[in-house]
């Protein structure tokens, strides 16, 4: 049998002992492990860590937005890849951006999802064979996942803009 995850689209082998996970991402429990060792992969490199390690969070998190993932999720992670892919912050200085975005923020604006999933996914960040390999793939799944959510590109910019 075959799981498709409703977020990005990745289509794994199920794994029938994979437990399901305490997430609201919009996800499949085979996404969601494969998400599990790429932040393992980040944890065990300092390097990679600060380099990508926000870009692969933020990008997750929007790639599998809908279901039971609240608003205020989606868009505290936009922000964070607007703050870096627009912006130009080096992803170790968007938490405290985006920390002030949260004690300021009231009411969560709704970005309604993409359509369509993109071209990479966590799988794709998964696969690399070496660190640099990782730090480009995310750099690249991350700018696709952002520009996927063009249409939301003023709402985002609007947010922190009002907040940060």
């Amino acid at each position: 049998m075959e799981s498709t995850c409703p977020g990005c689209g990745l289509r794994m082998p199920q794994r029938e002992a994979l437990p399901a996970g305490e997430t609201y991402y919009n996800t499949s429990a085979e996404c969601w492990s494969v998400f599990t060792e790429v932040l393992a992969a980040e944890y065990s490199n300092a390097v990679l860590f600060g380099q990508v390690h926000q870009l692969t969070v933020d990008a997750y998190a929007v790639q599998h937005a809908g279901g039971p993932h609240p608003d205020k999720s989606v868009d505290v992670h936009l922000a964070g890849l607007y703050l870096t892919l627009v912006r130009g912050l080096n992803p170790p200085s968007v938490p405290p951006q985006l920390q002030r975005i949260v004690a300021s923020t009231t009411e969560w604006p709704h970005f309604e999802p993409p359509p369509a999933p993109t071209a990479l996914t966590v799988f794709d960040v998964a696969t690399a064979s070496t660190p640099d390999e990782h730090a480009d793939r995310v750099r690249a799944w991350s700018r696709l996942v952002w520009d996927a959510w063009r249409a939301h590109h003023d709402g985002v910019a609007a947010l922190v803009d009002a907040h940060a």
